[in-house]
């Protein structure tokens, strides 16, 4: 396995297997926020996999860092080698698409070195570098969504405008959809006010209560004359999605805050002395959600590298000449209706050869095994030819390689100052005595600001893509 390319000529395939990559890797990290962690590795192992955790390097905080520096520095690796690689015909094409075992043991090793660099080094990481690259990777994700919001509306319209007479299901999808979404932020918003709003949680009554108004803005906004009239294709299926995402992070947000406590926050409380299964197991459940949402949205964002730097699809099409003499290179993206070359030339059995070994066999002048002898015959570029037929990117990248990796260093910072709570460690939920053997995500007071100012952030870029078409109509005429 580990000195075999297994290159599996499938792009979802490849995105698979790097998400799985990032799935395990940010569980190895949030296991080792805790000393439990290694002490049960000694145990396990009956002192055999015996840790040097001198000044708590091999978990914790520092730990975290380690593990999703491995992670950043691995991708950064595979993108500097993929840079300029425009489909699978290139040799280094296979590094992106095979190798799984080399490379899943080059990430291995560099999880064992990464504990042999000093402390100090990720200090100044997990300060600087690594909060930069978290903050970018927010900021992508949220572009992004705003993006999938408008293309999820514009695909429907378009499926319910050519869909068949009489069809109304693309219509009931998006109406549906909408409805769905709506319904969804207005549970949510009452579920908050009836749990998180209690006399005296004045920060969660602001939360709650401008985020509210904030969602009544943009659903104004997106049924504007003004903003229909420049854009006729917005409308209330983006705001619905929009609404509910942000209404989301707010209930996130105030569902980690820990400040108020049990009145402004009911999720927190807790028997002194420990706790419970059903407790650790929603710690537990919790997590992975995160981890296997976080791997989804990492793939999703490098895998739609043409929406943020703008680059167009190749398509890989060659046009025949016409009848009127057009040259044989030019494209549907320049000229109007061409019959394009998609497929790869036919085996021998359609060559004139073939044919004539046909047609002794049929006449018995020959022995009808010589036919299986031409099969045999097929040379390597033509198994080939044959063999990558299930190879979906002969003619084109469907995705910038090197980009795909730079999101998910992004990825794996994030996940870094998600599970140290942004620079603000506890092992505990409360400030109580008790300690506490389970290691909760992102519930810190800088947690929770991230995820109230990530939902503002959201509805500015939403409200600027509505906004724009009317105060700039020059730049956005085709609309």
């Amino acid at each position: 396995m580990f000195v075999k390319s297994c290159n599996c000529n499938s792009s979802i395939a490849t995105r698979v297997g790097f998400a799985i990559i990032f799935c395990l890797n940010s569980m190895l990290a949030w296991l080792m926020r805790t000393d439990l962690m290694v002490k049960k590795l000694e145990e396990w192992t009956h002192g055999y996999l015996s840790m040097d955790c001198e000044e708590g390097k091999c978990y914790g905080v520092l730990a975290v860092h380690r593990i999703c520096f491995a992670l950043a520095l691995l991708h950064t690796i595979l993108s500097l080698l993929l840079i300029g690689v425009k489909d699978t015909k290139t040799p280094r094409a296979a590094i992106q698409n095979g190798w799984w075992g080399p490379k899943v043991l080059l990430w291995i090793v560099l999880v064992a070195a990464s504990f042999f660099i000093p402390n100090g080094f990720f200090i100044f990481w997990g300060n600087y570098v690594s909060l930069i690259g978290a903050t970018l990777f927010i900021i992508l994700g949220l572009i992004l969504l705003v993006d999938f919001a408008h293309s999820w509306s514009e695909t429907c319209l378009e499926n319910w405008e050519n869909s068949p007479e009489g069809s109304n299901g693309w219509q009931w999808i998006l109406i549906g959809s909408t409805a769905a979404l709506y319904a969804a932020a207005i549970t949510l918003t009452g579920i908050m006010y009836g749990f998180f709003a209690s006399h005296g949680c004045t920060l969660n009554q602001f939360f709650i209560s401008f985020n509210l108004a904030l969602c009544l803005v943009i659903t104004g906004l997106a049924v504007h004359p003004a903003i229909q009239e420049a854009n006729p294709r917005s409308g209330l299926a983006q705001s619905g999605m929009v609404a509910a995402y942000c209404t989301y992070l707010i209930v996130s947000a105030v569902g980690n805050n820990t400040s108020g406590g049990e009145q402004c926050n009911p999720i927190h409380n807790r028997k002194p002395g420990g706790v419970d299964t059903t407790q650790r197991s929603t710690v537990i459940l919790g997590a992975i959600f995160t981890f296997l949402a976080i791997a989804y949205s990492t793939s999703r964002a490098a895998t739609q590298s043409r929406a943020l730097v703008g680059k167009k699809k190749r398509t890989g099409h060659i046009a025949l000449p016409s009848s009127d003499g057009d040259s044989a290179f030019e494209t549907s993206s320049t000229r109007g209706h061409h019959n394009l070359v998609t497929t790869q030339p036919g085996p021998k059995k359609d060559t004139p050869r073939y044919q004539a070994l046909l047609a002794a066999v049929e006449a018995g002048a020959i022995p009808a095994s010589a036919l299986d002898e031409e099969d045999d015959l097929l040379s390597d570029d033509e198994a080939a030819v044959i063999g990558d037929e299930n190879d979906d990117e002969r003619s084109g990248t469907k995705y910038n390689y090197s980009w795909f990796h730079v999101i998910f260093i992004m990825g794996a910072m994030y996940v870094a100052e998600l599970l140290t709570d942004w620079h603000v460690v506890r092992t505990t939920m409360t400030d109580g005595p008790e300690p506490e053997q389970d290691v909760y995500i992102g519930r810190s007071a800088v947690a929770m600001w991230m995820r109230v100012i990530s939902s503002w952030v959201c509805i500015v870029l939403y409200s600027w893509s509505l906004v724009a078409p009317v105060l700039m109509p020059d730049r956005f005429g085709d609309l």
